[in-house]
């Protein structure tokens, strides 16, 4: 079976495309599936909103729980919690080491990490929800560099599909990354309306 095509039926049905593969499927067919597809509205703003929800735990791969935990801490942090949600999640181990380029979808960059091919600061780490902190540093660890991912990202293999982020500093030859300074939601590529998941979880 194609393990490809359920993120791509769930991308068409989120309406974001999860892995570089189901971009030219979403373009072609924008609509969720089904033969009613085309025709469907979200009728309440409670769909909508649960909608905005799912959406946005696609594209961290998150739980429902660890997506609840995020949401908690953003809520106790100054300014708008829709925003320091996002920055909340992007702070993930996992999702960093997809916008450094080490690897093409959430889905393999959170394999990698839990297969401790990854250390932060030297030291290994396989929790995919690990915090990353400002000026930590995230390097290949040495008996997994020779691995063929690893040889593909060193070659800028994943990096093609946009731009590094300005709070990461990338060194693709060395298989490292360092985090600068916390993610500004600006910069930040995920698709999400937030105040919406606010106003979901504050119901």
């Amino acid at each position: 079976m194609n393990q490809s095509r359920p993120k791509i039926k769930k991308s068409r049905a989120l309406g974001v495309a999860l892995t570089p593969k189901a971009v030219k499927y979403f373009e072609a067919r924008p609509y969720p599936p089904g033969q009613h597809g085309r025709g469907r509205k979200q009728s309440s703003d409670y769909k909508v909103r649960l909608l905005e929800k799912q959406r946005l735990r696609a594209q961290y791969d998150i739980s429902e729980r660890q997506m609840v935990r995020a949401y908690e801490r953003a809520r106790k942090v100054q300014g708008k919690t829709g925003e320091a949600l996002i920055i909340e999640l992007e702070r993930r181990l996992d999702a960093l080491v997809l916008r450094s380029g080490l690897a093409r979808t959430i889905y393999q960059a959170r394999q990698m990490v839990v297969h401790g091919h990854l250390a932060v600061n030297g030291r290994k780490v396989d929790k995919p929800s690990f915090r990353v902190r400002p000026e930590d540093v995230v390097t290949v660890r040495e008996r997994s560099r020779a691995k063929h991912p690893f040889l593909v990202a060193r070659e800028g293999g994943y990096a093609g599909e946009g731009e590094t982020p300005r709070y990461l500093q990338v060194n693709l030859e060395a298989l490292a990354f360092r985090l600068d300074r916390d993610p500004q939601r600006a910069e930040i590529p995920v698709v999400c309306d937030e105040q919406l998941v606010v106003e979901f979880y504050a119901r």
